[in-house]
């Protein structure tokens, strides 16, 4: 539950499913009372002192919304789901289907792309050719790899989470095969490193959590 700098400012906090009520309690312990308002994707928390919490819904929308605000919110996001997860950064890719915390299906893989040089001339062009040739075919097989594990269960997901490098998946979003996943897309956007299997494992810690912005009082 580290806090890092918001836009805009105050900060932002994780915070997982089975810790958001005690995490709500010590938020009034720590600033007083606090009215609930909000709607299907954000709750406020308003407290006595000033203190202001923004809780934001995972898997929105919420339903229904409305009062009592903070009980609906720790029910959604307790909530058993099914995820599905796409992660790609040029040349590694990882998909996986998670049941709660537990991973049921998964495939992971990576292939060659080399890095940039800086030769001149002609010997360079062709050096770009195929590393364009090579990403190419490495996206093929993340995008191949998405659509063999994941749309088998497409009927069950509650929701599909992305991840790795934005530049990557972006140049993905135009492939007709994913259409069917992308159209579940929920945030967050995970910004992981290499999408190997431990990585992929840890994601549930992620997109199961609750995102907060918490702004102090004055």
């Amino acid at each position: 539950m580290g806090a890092r700098p918001a836009r805009g400012g105050g900060r932002w906090v994780t915070v997982p499913p089975e810790r958001l009520h005690p995490w709500i309690d010590g938020f009034a312990g720590r600033h007083g009372p606090f009215t609930a308002s909000g709607d299907e994707r954000v709750v406020r928390l308003l407290a006595d002192d000033g203190a202001l919490a923004e809780l934001h819904v995972p898997f929105p929308p919420m339903t229904p919304p409305g009062p009592p605000h903070v009980t609906r919110l720790v029910v959604h996001a307790r909530a058993a789901r099914q995820v599905g997860v796409f992660l790609v950064r040029l040349g590694g890719y990882a998909a996986g289907v998670f049941s709660g915390s537990s991973l049921v299906a998964s495939k992971v893989g990576s292939r060659l792309v080399q890095g940039r040089t800086a030769a001149g001339g002609w010997s360079q062009h062709r050096f770009a050719r195929r590393r364009s040739n090579q990403a190419a075919q490495a996206f093929d097989d993340a995008v191949e790899t998405a659509v063999r594990v994941l749309t088998p269960y497409l009927g069950e997901l509650d929701g599909v989470v992305l991840g790795g490098d934005r530049r990557a998946v972006d140049a993905l979003r135009g492939d007709r095969r994913l259409a069917s996943l992308l159209a579940l897309e929920t945030e967050p956007f995970l910004v992981v490193p290499d999408p190997r299997l431990a990585v992929l494992r840890d994601t549930p810690a992620s997109f199961r959590a609750t995102r907060i912005r918490i702004i102090d009082p004055p």
